[in-house]
C-alpha cells in the first residue's frame, strides 16, 4: 500500500486532518491505537464530560430550582449507573459518527499502534502483535496527550485516579478531593458536587483556571462556592496515600504548614502531557522537547519538512478545536493553498455552570506588554433573560484598545459562554471596535444583549441597563 498522506491518530485533529486531505484528492490513511475512533475527546474527555455535566446539571436544577419554578417532584434521586449508560451511548454514537465520516471520505483506517520504521515508511502493530507496514510520501502526527501525574502520587485507578476513571464512577463520592483547579478539574468536580458530594479543590497556585483572565477565576469561585466546593489555593500538594475506602492527602498551605484532607475518592487533573511514546521517532530524528512535546515551525513541519505534527503533541494550548484548525491547515499547505491560523483568536471554555469562555488578551497579558487599554463589564443579574431563567451569576468583560477601541479580549463567565464567545471571535476575527458591536442590534431577551452592553461600558461608559 502506497499513500499520498499518513495520520497517526483519531482525534479531532487527526480525523479532521484526514477528512480535509481526503478531500483535497489525496490518497489518505488513518492510524488510531484504540478500537474506536475520535481520541481523548470523544472518548474520555469533551464529550462525555459534556453528557455528565448535563446529567447532574438537570438534577440540581430539579433538586434546587424546580419548586421555585412551580415544579413539584416526590422522590427525587441520582441513579449513578443509568448515567453513565446514557453518557456511554452518547460516546458511541459520536466515534460512530466519526467511522462513518471515514468510509464517505474513503479514509483507510488501520487500527493498532503506529510507528515510523523509516523517514517514509509507517508500521501498525495490533493488538494481537501483528504488523502492517506501507509506504507514505507525507504524515501528521497526531497523537494528542494523557493525563499529568505527580511522580509521588500512586495511580490505583480505584480510590486514586485521573479523570479518565472519573467518567466512570458508579456512585455519587461522600468527599472527592480533586488535586488541580484548572479546567478538567473544576468541570468534574462541578458535576459530583451537584449530584451532592462534598468537593475540596486543592491547587498550587493562588488562583483557579490560573491561565485565564483573573477577573474569570474569581467570578467562578464564587459561584462554586454555591455549590459547596471548597477551595484551598496555594496548597503544595505532598502526598497521597490509601488504605481501603479513604484517601488521605497531605498539602502544605501558603505558611508552609501541614493539611490533610481525607475523602473516599482523589482525582488528580494537574494537566496533561504529549504522548509520543512508541511512535519511532529515534528512527526519523524527530526530537521532543523537556515536555515531551514535538518542535514544529510556522507551517507546523518537523525537523523532516514531510512529517508534520499538530495538536497536543505541540506547543500550545491542549484545546480540541485548536488541533482540528491544524489539521485542516496542514491538509490545505500540503495541497498548495496559503491557509492560516491565528491562534490568539482560538476561544478558551471551562463547561462548568456558568460557563467560562474567553478569547485574546486577558486583562493581566495587556499589562504586562504595556498595551494601553479600556475595560468595559456587563453583569447577567441585570439581563431579563438571566433573571427569567435563574441565571444571574457572571459577567461579560469586554478590554478594547484605548486608543483604537479594537476590541483586544472578551472573558465571559456567565449562562451559555460556550456559545457566546463565538461573537466576539468574528468581531476580532474582521478587527472590530466595541463601538462596532455596541451599535449592532441585539435580539430581546438574549444573554447576548450583555456583549453590547459590555462594548457600550468599554466605548463610553454608557450601558443602558445599569
Amino acid at each position: 500500500m502506497n499513500y499520498d498522506i499518513t495520520i497517526i491518530g483519531s482525534g479531532p485533529g487527526g480525523y479532521v486532518a484526514a477528512i480535509r486531505c481526503a478531500q483535497l484528492g489525496m490518497k489518505t490513511a488513518l492510524v488510531e491505537k484504540y478500537p474506536t475512533l475520535g481520541g481523548t475527546c470523544l472518548n474520555v474527555g469533551c464529550i462525555p464530560s459534556k453528557a455528565l455535566l448535563d446529567s447532574s446539571e438537570h438534577y440540581h436544577n430539579a433538586h434546587k430550582t424546580f419548586e421555585e419554578h412551580g415544579i413539584q417532584l416526590k422522590d427525587l434521586g441520582v441513579d449513578m449507573p443509568q448515567m453513565i449508560k446514557r453518557k456511554d451511548a452518547v460516546v458511541s454514537q459520536t466515534t460512530a459518527g466519526v467511522e462513518f465520516l471515514m468510509k464517505k471520505n474513503k479514509i483507510d483506517v488501520h487500527y493498532g499502534t503506529g510507528s515510523f520504521v523509516d523517514d517514509h515508511t509507517v508500521k501498525v502493530t495490533d493488538k494481537d502483535g501483528k504488523e502492517n507496514t506501507f509506504s507514505t510520501k507525507k504524515a501528521i502526527i497526531a497523537t494528542g496527550s494523557k493525563p499529568a501525574n505527580l511522580p509521588f502520587i500512586s495511580l490505583d485507578k480505584e480510590r486514586v485516579f485521573t479523570s479518565t476513571e472519573a467518567l466512570n464512577l458508579q456512585e455519587v463520592p461522600k468527599h472527592i478531593i480533586i488535586i488541580g483547579g484548572g479546567v478538567i478539574g473544576l468541570e468534574l468536580g462541578s458535576v459530583y458536587a451537584r449530584l451532592g458530594a462534598k468537593v475540596s479543590v486543592v491547587e498550587f497556585l493562588d488562583s483557579i483556571i490560573p491561565t485565564m483572565d483573573r477577573t474569570m477565576g474569581k467570578e467562578l469561585q464564587r459561584s462554586m462556592k454555591k455549590l459547596g466546593v471548597k477551595f484551598y489555593l496555594s496548597h503544595k500538594v505532598t502526598g497521597v496515600e490509601r488504605k481501603g475506602e479513604e484517601v488521605t492527602v497531605t498539602a502544605e498551605d501558603k505558611k508552609e504548614q501541614t493539611v490533610e484532607f481525607k475523602g473516599d475518592y482523589c482525582m488528580v487533573a494537574i494537566g496533561r502531557q504529549a504522548y509520543t511514546e512508541g511512535l519511532g521517532l529515534e528512527n526519523i530524528g524527530i526530537k521532543t522537547d523537556d515536555r515531551g512535546r514535538i518542535e514544529v515551525n510556522d507551517h507546523l513541519q518537523t525537523s523532516k519538512s514531510h512529517i508534520f505534527a499538530i495538536g497536543d503533541v505541540i506547543k500550545g494550548a491542549m484545546l480540541a478545536h485548536k488541533a482540528e484548525e491544524e489539521g485542516v491547515y496542514v491538509a490545505e499547505y500540503v495541497a498548495g493553498q496559503k491557509p492560516h491560523i491565528n491562534y490568539n483568536l482560538i476561544p478558551g471554555v471551562v463547561y462548568t455552570w456558568p460557563e467560562v469562555a474567553a478569547v485574546g488578551q486577558s486583562e493581566e497579558q495587556l499589562k504586562e506588554a504595556g498595551i494601553p487599554y479600556k475595560s468595559g463589564a456587563f453583569p447577567f443579574r441585570a439581563l431579563g433573560r438571566a433573571r427569567a431563567s435563574m441565571d444571574i451569576d457572571g459577567q461579560v468583560k469586554v478590554l478594547a484598545h484605548k486608543e483604537t477601541d479594537e476590541i483586544l479580549g472578551v472573558h465571559i463567565v456567565g449562562p451559555r459562554a460556550a456559545d457566546m464567545i463565538a461573537e466576539a471571535v468574528v468581531a476580532m476575527e474582521y478587527r472590530a471596535s466595541a463601538e462596532d458591536i455596541s451599535r449592532m442590534s441585539h435580539a430581546h431577551p438574549t444573554f447576548t444583549e450583555a456583549m453590547k452592553e459590555a462594548c457600550l461600558a468599554a466605548t463610553e461608559d454608557r450601558p443602558l441597563h445599569i
